[in-house]
């Protein structure tokens, strides 16, 4: 007896961090779908300009059509959330093809945003903010 092989998508990985939130980033060739954590992403980000963040990877591409994207998003909120997918759909395109590399470069989807909310010190009210000053 002969044992069939299942036949199985490849699929191409992706991490993507901004601020405090992570994203992991599936993608399989398909036909444009984008899902985050179980939701369409229309559901998922209410903002129309979070949205096109997401999308801006696969548009400039030219690759919006052609892969099913599917996200777990951990962390923070809307806008590091998005940045983070943004990021990890840039780097699962790079496992596709290491040809969409410059373009990718050039808008800066492949820079990790180092950027993040400063630690609060002691005797201060905020990471910066000093007690009002008072004479008396």
């Amino acid at each position: 007896m002969v044992a069939k092989k299942k036949k199985v998508a490849v699929t191409y990985l992706g991490t993507g961090r901004r601020k405090s939130s992570i994203a992991r980033v599936y993608m399989t060739p398909g036909t444009g779908i984008i899902s985050v954590n179980d939701k369409t992403l229309e559901e998922y980000l209410p903002l129309a300009t979070l949205r096109m963040i997401v999308r801006s990877p696969l548009e400039l591409t030219q690759t919006l059509t052609s892969f099913d994207v599917k996200i777990n998003v951990i962390g923070g909120g809307y806008t590091g959330q998005s940045g983070a997918m943004r990021h990890g759909i840039s780097r699962a395109l790079l496992e596709v093809s290491l040809d969409y590399r410059p373009a990718l470069k050039a808008a800066g989807f492949l820079t990790r945003d180092s950027r993040a909310k400063e630690r609060k010190k002691y005797g201060l009210k905020g990471a910066r903010r000093a007690p009002q000053f008072s004479k008396r």
